[in-house]
Formats: structure tokens, C-alpha cells, sequence
């Protein structure tokens, strides 16, 4: 039966089969390059259940059906908007932005303008945190945020720069004074980044598994925590692409439990999670 013709609550969606998952499986990798284990059918059901739901499916069979429709654009990327994990807070990983502030920011002195990308921008908290250390320590450079993300659901959340205060525990609370707006009557539980700093942060949606569009060179480019999705094949590619839009001297940031030595010659090993690109 390809539809219910009763009420959502109502309408009985059949467990996911072994061929169906590894249907859906192939279809992410294909998509965005991201491979899901083999034992994430319970997530892949619940994240994809109300779809099924929406479309007033019984089976994922016709969800897929659905998928493999060319015309289908806009729910493939709702797929991946729902099959993307987005894990994230500000200043995850502090020592990854004191190094920026301490290390790298006091030695820059180029005429040119500081760029910097949150390559998986997930919600904006990474974006938003580099912004707050960057407008506080160029104070005569030209800076700029750029960030991007394979899920426009997290994008259109990271453009409004609105977030609850449990979010905010590693925030400095300096920062959080001087860039963010608390809340009053039904947002009093959250705070909205201040329009001054959201505008030199630009959000982007781009698929690290495409040619990247024309975004420029970027003197530190964060790639945190998404590299543990893909395959080494698909790593690999991803790095070229990265190194391609670093700036000679410029710095690229991984996350902790993941590394790529040995992937690109001309990425040296500072240390854990940081590397610098080198001229040959």
C-alpha cells in the first residue's frame, strides 16, 4: 500500500529493512560523502520517520522512491539536513581558539585582511566564538568570518544568531556582555548575538564533497570533528580542497580524535589538531 489515507498518528510505517538501510546508506554517501555505520538503523528510522509521515508513506521503500525521483532536490537535502549530525557549542575545544588568540592573531601583520573559515559550521557557535576573538585582538586589521555548513537547517539557525543561555557555559563572560542581547518575556531563557558582530559573519551552504565555489584564501580555516564521517578516500579529497584555499603560512585546525598526517606534504604538524601550510 503506497498511502494511508487516515491520519498521520495513525498511519502504520513498516520497520526499515536490511536493503532499505543500505539503500539510504549509499544514498548519503553519494550525496555529501558521508558514510553511516552499519548499525544506525534505530537513528535513521526516528530522524526519518516523520518524513514518511509527511508524505503519508507506510514503507521506506516509497520514501527512497521518492529520493531517486531527479526532481527531487529539495528532499534529498532535507535527508541530509536530517541525517547530519550537529554536535556543537561555543568554544568547543578552548585550546583550539586560545592558540588562535595567543599564538597566531599577535603575529599577524599583513596589510591584507584576516580570513577565517568554519568549514562545518553546524548552528554558528564556532563561527560566532572566532568573531568574538578576532574583533577583540585586530584592532587595526580588517577581519572577516566566513562559515558553512552541508545542512541548511543549521544555516538558517546560524543566521539568526539566536540561542539559548545553556549553550553559553565556556563563553567568556566578558563576551558574553559585550556581544550578545539577553532575552525578555518569551526569550528570556535566550540571547541573541548583537548585529554588529552578525554582520561580518557570512553563512554559506557548500558540500565539502564538491568543487569548492569561489570563496578565496583564508589565513586559519577550522575542520573540526566532521573528518571521523568519511571514508580516507573521501578525506583525502577534502584536505586537497582545504589546502587549495589556505594561504602559505595559514593554519588548519582538526579536530582532537581525528588526524590527517601524512595525507598532504605540505601540511606540517604543529601540534595535536593544528597544521600550517607550507611552501614547498
Amino acid at each position: 500500500m503506497k498511502k494511508n489515507q487516515g491520519f498521520f498518528d495513525e498511519i502504520p510505517v513498516s520497520p526499515i529493512t536490511a536493503c532499505e538501510y543500505d539503500v539510504l546508506r549509499k544514498m548519503l554517501l553519494d550525496l555529501i560523502g558521508i558514510e553511516l555505520g552499519p548499525n544506525k538503523q534505530v537513528l535513521v528510522t526516528s530522524r526519518l520517520r516523520q518524513r514518511l509521515l509527511f508524505h503519508r508513506f507506510c514503507s521506506f521503500s516509497d520514501y527512497i522512491d521518492l529520493l531517486e525521483d531527479d526532481k527531487n532536490v529539495e528532499e534529498k537535502q532535507v535527508l541530509v539536513d536530517l541525517l547530519t549530525t550537529n554536535e556543537t557549542y561555543f568554544f568547543r575545544e578552548d585550546a583550539h581558539f586560545r592558540y588562535l588568540r595567543e599564538e597566531i592573531l599577535p603575529r599577524f601583520e599583513s596589510k591584507q585582511q584576516f580570513r577565517f573559515w568554519s568549514a562545518a559550521c553546524s548552528s554558528g557557535e564556532e563561527a560566532y566564538s572566532a568573531a568574538m576573538i578576532l574583533d577583540g585582538a585586530l584592532d587595526t586589521v580588517k577581519w572577516e568570518v566566513f562559515a558553512s555548513d552541508v545542512n541548511q537547517q543549521v544555516l538558517s539557525r546560524a543566521r539568526r544568531g539566536l540561542y539559548q543561555m545553556q549553550r553559553l557555559e565556556l563563553m567568556p563572560k566578558n563576551y558574553l556582555h559585550k556581544y550578545c542581547l539577553k532575552g525578555s518575556g518569551p526569550y528570556e531563557s535566550a540571547m541573541l548575538i548583537k548585529p554588529e558582530l552578525k554582520e561580518k559573519v557570512s553563512f554559506s551552504h557548500i558540500n565539502l564533497m564538491d568543487s569548492l565555489p569561489e570563496v578565496g584564501l583564508f589565513d586559519v580555516i577550522f575542520l573540526r570533528n566532521i573528518l571521523i564521517y568519511f571514508a580516507q578516500k573521501e578525506r583525502t579529497k577534502i584536505i586537497q580542497s582545504i589546502f587549495n584555499v589556505l594561504r602559505p603560512g595559514g593554519f588548519l585546525f582538526t579536530g582532537h580524535s581525528e588526524s590527517i598526517k601524512g595525507i598532504h606534504p605540505r601540511l606540517k604538524f604543529i601540534t595535536p589538531s593544528i597544521y600550517q601550510r607550507i611552501n614547498e
